[in-house]
């Protein structure tokens, strides 16, 4: 007999019910061998985890190893228990041993492995490696590229959702301007400028700023999540990555190359650096370092090429672009390294032989490549020869800064001598060039062109003649000397020509005048013209000589009338209207008028979608049917103006009706409408949707996600936003079953006023490959014989076959029989013939 007290009586009370009831649930028992067990940490009080048969002679169990005063055994009933709460953090595998014992206390059998898996709970929040961070931001950071980091720690089990964390920023202070201007990786803890910051972040403006970043275990995505937070101050900085100021090179530089001319340095160390041609060149006379450093190659020449302009690039270790490309202009600078050219190797004048003191003769051309209107393409001209120097030397003087030819005294005789050669001296100070000329002295003019008739008469010429024909020729003589200036002839239409109708063109081996329309006729305008024309030379008369009516004459232009079509008022007409506006709405008015008075009647061409109608009689043209700016922007159509007569004619003007945007589409999805997660899932798995607009973005979009549908669809799925476009949707339980699933979106766009998009995402919950890819199990379909019917089928075949052709042999036996019997001789005719 034994005595217990309370306690004990207490104890074995607990225990006894503990594995009642825990063996009920379980029903776990079995022999003595190896045995692993998962238990779930943070269990209080009793609770039986397996029970031992004890199989004779065993009559008892003990229990060794890691025990911790929490893992006890039943020694006679075989119940192994926990007395107490396991601690996956402290011990996530308990290791124990178990052996049968006899009535002596002998080992009979064992020793048996035991191995206790402690599950683990979401019992720990996750905790920031900092309680405070601190960061420099650059001015213009590229969307996307993180500038920090934060960690944060959790000491429960990372391959469950207990120990996966999830980073968000709940606010920034100050927030000048209403909207974020950080973002962050929800699973990295990178902390990058959003699309926001990247246009507004100016230390100018604002210098500092405070981040709220908190952390959530399970990922994230479920409200019982454990959180953490921590501050983030960050200093914004001016940005180095600047475009340098245009750089400024002498030309033809003697200096040692490469020479350094710039300098573009990214905001961290370690960028690789490079430089983009803007233009295919021959050869690319620049270079950089990785210091940042722009150096030129080879001296450069400004009359080859006045300015380069190319690209600075920073990249990163994998090469990938940091930040847009810097642009640098380089710009020549000219020196005086070319020599004044002459334009022609001879140039010519001609000077009457009774030209007056101080008369221009003509103007020397010379160039010079340097840089126009600066002081090294400045030319000088100076006299240094003239043959022969009769009647004296000095006979010519030139216009030093001009070049152009004057008489010093008025003592030529073309009977003495007929041309002087000049040689001219062309400076810009530091290259001298020596140019020829020739001077021809002409006999005076002292005859006058006379027409070989003064009356040309009536000419009748349509009011289409094409502009540039040849109407008319005429002609005058002059005895001056041949192919001088003297008795060169210039026509000129001197009254009855106003608009300039007419031009005349002098052909210079003739002095044929060839009269041409220079613009296009109308009858209504005028019907006709009452020309004079004179005739005259480009050299002066001599005094006392004049032109007189033998160098004037006259013809008449009739205009004949033609029936014309229809002139609009422009060739294209322009208008704009909002996509909304109600049918019938005037978007403009064309006008044509026909030369001849007659009535004009207005159509459309080419209206495709039959978005506008017309007047026929004023030419307002007006909305036919709603217009969508999303189809066509930008509205092409022909107006046809066409007369009412007998022989109509029409002219044709281009309409363009510009289209513009009203917020009159919700956004809708173009990447993620069908998504699938490989089952079973896993923590964190989330698959990305991108939204668009068919309206008009004036700057770049801002959607805002949302799930649709009841609470079922809220508590399974769990959207999130990346930027204005693109969203993550994830599950936000892990054990869904394979299959499909419909998803609601609401997706809300920033117009005015704003649309809402309900949309719907197919989600597949399903089997995958091991590259992660939707496999999809083919099903037995009613109508398809499974591989047991095709061998039943092909088996049947084959005996119907057999049967058909064992059929055909016993037929050909049992004939072959029967003919052998007709063939045998009877015994009687056998016994007649021995």
């Amino acid at each position: 007999m034994f005595k217990l007290c309370g306690s004990d009586l207490f104890y074995l009370l607990v225990f006894y019910l503990a594995v009642c009831n825990g063996m009920r649930k379980l029903d776990l028992r079995g022999p003595l061998q190896d045995m692993t067990f998962s238990v779930q940490e943070g269990t209080t009080g009793v609770r039986v985890i397996y029970e031992f048969t004890i199989e004779p002679p065993a009559v008892s169990l003990r229990l060794s190893g890691e025990k911790d005063g929490i893992t006890e055994i039943a020694l006679r009933d075989g119940y192994l228990y926990l007395n107490g709460s396991l601690d996956r953090e402290n011990k996530a595998i308990h290791r124990l041993q178990v052996e049968a014992l006899n009535e002596k206390g002998e080992k009979v059998k064992g020793p048996y492995s035991i191995t206790i898996n402690v599950q683990d709970i979401n019992d720990n929040s996750p905790k920031f490696d900092k309680t405070k961070y601190y960061g420099v931001v650059r001015q213009n950071s590229r969307p996307g590229k993180p500038f920090m980091y934060v960690s944060a720690t959790d000491r429960d089990d990372p391959a469950t959702p207990n120990g996966q964390l999830s980073y968000s920023i709940l606010h920034h202070f100050p927030n000048p301007y209403n909207v974020m201007l950080f973002q962050i990786d929800n699973i990295t803890g990178a902390i990058s400028t959003s699309e926001n910051g990247f246009h507004l972040l100016d230390p100018q403006k604002q210098e500092m700023f405070l981040l709220v970043v908190t952390v959530k275990d399970l990922a994230g995505m479920s409200e019982n999540a454990l959180t953490s937070n921590t501050d983030v101050e960050l200093i914004v900085k001016e940005n180095l990555w600047k475009a340098p100021p245009d750089v400024y090179i002498k030309e033809n530089s003697t200096e040692p190359h490469p020479i350094a001319i710039a300098q573009v340095q990214w905001n961290e160390p370690g960028a690789k650096y490079e430089l983009l041609e803007k233009e295919r060149l021959s050869k690319f006379p620049f270079t950089i370092d990785q210091n940042g450093t722009i150096y030129v190659t080879e001296p450069l020449d400004r009359e080859e090429k006045e300015q380069y302009s190319f690209f600075a690039t920073a990249k990163d270790d994998g090469g990938v672009d940091l930040d847009r490309p810097l642009s640098v202009t380089v710009l020549v600078q000219d020196i005086n390294d070319n020599p004044p050219v002459c334009q022609k190797a001879l140039t010519i004048f001609e000077v009457q032989e009774n030209e007056k003191e101080g008369s221009n003769i003509g103007t020397l051309h010379a160039t010079d490549m340097d840089k126009e209107d600066t002081l090294n393409s400045r030319l000088q001209f100076r006299i240094v020869d003239q043959i022969p120097k009769i009647p004296f030397d000095n006979l010519f003087i030139i216009q030093q800064e001009a070049g152009t030819f004057q008489l010093t005294r008025a003592s030529l005789n073309k009977r003495i001598i007929s041309n002087y050669s000049v040689t001219v001296e062309v400076t810009d100070k530091v290259f001298t060039t020596l140019c020829d000329v020739k001077i021809n002295v002409i006999d005076i003019n002292d005859q006058i062109p006379i027409f070989e008739k003064s009356d040309y008469g009536i000419w009748n010429i349509s009011e289409d003649t094409p502009v540039g024909k040849v109407i008319l020729e005429i002609q005058a003589a002059d005895a001056d000397e041949p192919f001088t200036g003297s008795s060169e002839i210039i026509y000129k239409i001197e009254g009855g020509d106003q608009n300039k109708i007419f031009i005349i063109e002098t052909d210079p081996q003739t002095n044929r005048g060839y009269v041409k329309l220079n613009k296009v006729l109308d009858f209504e305008m005028s019907p006709e013209y009452n020309l004079t024309v004179n005739a005259t030379n480009p050299e002066p008369l001599v005094h006392g000589v004049q032109y007189n009516s033998s160098s004037t004459a006259y013809f008449r232009v009739v205009v004949v009338n033609m029936d014309e079509a229809p002139v609009f008022s422009k060739n294209i007409y322009i208008g704009d209207t909002f996509e909304d506006v109600t049918v019938g709405t005037l978007v403009t008015t064309v006008t044509a008028n026909d030369p001849e008075g007659s009535k004009i009647r207005y159509t459309l061409k080419n209206d495709k979608r039959n978005w506008l109608r017309i007047d026929t009689l004023s030419g307002k043209i007006y909305t036919a049917a709603p217009l969508d700016r999303e189809v066509e922007h930008e509205y092409r159509v022909q107006v046809i103006a066409t007369e009412e007569n007998k022989k109509p004619q029409s002219s044709t003007a281009d309409f363009t009706l510009y289209i513009k945007d009203v917020n009159d589409n919700p956004p809708r999805i173009v990447k993620g409408d069908s998504l699938f997660f490989c089952h079973p899932l896993q923590n964190g798995v989330k698959a990305e949707i991108q939204a668009t607009d068919d309206d008009e973005q004036l700057y770049f979009p801002n959607f805002t996600f949302s799930l649709g549908g009841d609470e079922n669809v809220q508590n399974v799925w769990e959207i999130s936003r990346i930027d204005g476009t693109h969203a993550y949707l994830s599950p936000k339980q892990s054990n869904l079953e394979k299959k499909n699933y419909i998803v609601p979106l609401k997706i809300n766009d920033n117009g005015k006023p704003p649309l809402e998009g309900n949309l719907t995402v197919q989600v597949n919950v399903c089997k995958c490959t091991d590259d992660h890819r939707c496999f999809i199990e083919t099903e037995n379909h009613g109508g398809m014989p499974t591989i047991g019917m095709a061998i039943g089928i092909l088996l049947g075949v084959l005996l119907f076959i057999g049967l058909i052709v064992g059929g055909v042999f016993l037929k050909m036996k049992i004939d072959g029989k029967k003919e052998s019997k007709t063939n045998a001789a009877d015994p009687s005719e056998l016994k007649t013939l021995n």
